[in-house]
């Protein structure tokens, strides 16, 4: 009898043990469906962004309005990334998108412990041996700002024009490949789009499909 009692109560224990295993699997699903609503598209209001950089400053999306803002998710531990700035590539998009007056916010969503998480010391080494361009780096640890904007890989691309509204998302060229002989004959799509759009015109390839690393997330 007492055998039979025991014998009960493990497993009305593993019972609940199953049913809450199921509730937060659910949970999850639910909230990878929600993430996924949650992309942005093109032609809609871009996403509010509030985050802090590499060296303690905050960043406002709202404060930038009236702007062109480029985001870029990075994550220098990715070969896709290491293609782009062993290149010089992603340095020189940058410069050239600053130059117009752009402002470029690289992010990097990287949780703790993750491949490309660092400290901000030693983000700022990086940023000064790769003689980074972009206006600066954002540190999204929680990942809450990539997910809101639904970043997949990186690089990951998105381009808001000084209204607000997002005109870009995806690759940052059509060449999705680890290779740095790729890039010279690369359709920039990034600088493209910026010159369409500051010419006045529509944009021609307002979206692709991002290639590169997963961004590593929590």
């Amino acid at each position: 009898m007492k055998k039979a009692v025991i014998a009960a109560v493990i497993l009305f224990a593993g019972l609940a043990i199953w049913a809450i295993a199921a509730k937060v699997a659910e949970a999850d699903k639910t909230e990878s469906f929600a993430n996924a609503l949650a992309e942005p598209s093109v032609g809609n209001p871009a996403p509010a962004l509030t985050l802090t950089d590499t060296k303690g400053k905050q960043h406002n999306l709202a404060d930038y309005k009236g702007k062109y803002v480029v985001l870029e998710w990075v994550n220098f531990g990715c070969p896709f990334v290491k293609k782009h700035y062993g290149s010089g590539n992603m340095q020189a998009t940058q410069k050239k998108a600053v130059d117009k007056g752009v402002v470029w916010l690289s992010v990097c969503s990287s949780a703790e412990g993750k491949q490309g998480h660092m400290a901000a010391d030693d983000w700022n080494q990086e940023i000064a041996d790769r003689k980074m361009s972009s206006t600066a780096v954002l540190i999204d640890e929680s990942g809450t700002v990539g997910k809101t904007y639904g970043a997949k890989t990186t690089p990951h691309m998105y381009i808001v024009n000084p209204d607000g509204v997002l005109i870009y998302k995806g690759a940052i060229d059509d060449k999705p490949s680890t290779n740095q002989d790729d890039v010279p004959g690369a359709r920039n799509h990034v600088l493209a789009a910026l010159d369409e759009s500051m010419a006045g015109k529509p944009v021609s390839t307002a979206s692709t499909t991002p290639y590169g690393c997963s961004v590593k997330y929590k």
